[in-house]
């Protein structure tokens, strides 16, 4: 069984020795590249990178750069490919983790917009709209 957060603070916070701590708990890290996690998202998903890329309104030979680990995308790129995705909230959330892009925070008011789309699984269309109409900076 896979250990919190918490967990893994505190056994971090006993372990005397680094590589000790990195070599037993391995498999609670998480250390998969970007662009291997998109790969199995598509088999996860049943999607091929072509549709999220065209989901995701990201220009092709960019979206496909992201996907080979040629490019880092922004934040703003990353949500789109979740839109793309059709991502949960708990799944964007994990991939933003996994990327070292900060969480969707609901202090914020975009971010919090960006929650209330996923939550009822707006397009990143929609969201975007929605975005706009806030005067919000729209996911780009």
């Amino acid at each position: 069984m896979k250990k919190s957060t918490e967990e893994l603070l505190q056994i971090l916070k006993h372990t005397p020795d680094l590589e000790t701590y990195l070599s037993n708990e391995q498999d609670n890290l998480k250390d998969i590249p970007l662009p291997e996690y998109l790969n199995n998202l598509c088999i996860e998903k049943n999607i091929t990178r072509a549709q999220c890329i065209r989901q995701s309104g990201l220009d092709k030979g960019y979206g496909y750069d992201i996907f080979s680990g040629a490019k880092h995308p922004t934040r703003d790129k990353l949500l789109a490919i979740c839109f793309g995705f059709s991502l949960s909230l708990d799944e964007v959330q994990n991939l933003l983790k996994i990327s070292a892009y900060p969480i969707l925070y609901a202090k914020d008011r975009r971010d919090s917009a960006i929650i209330f789309s996923l939550q009822r699984n707006y397009s990143l269309v929609i969201t975007n709209e929605l975005l706009f109409d806030m005067g919000l900076a729209i996911i780009n």
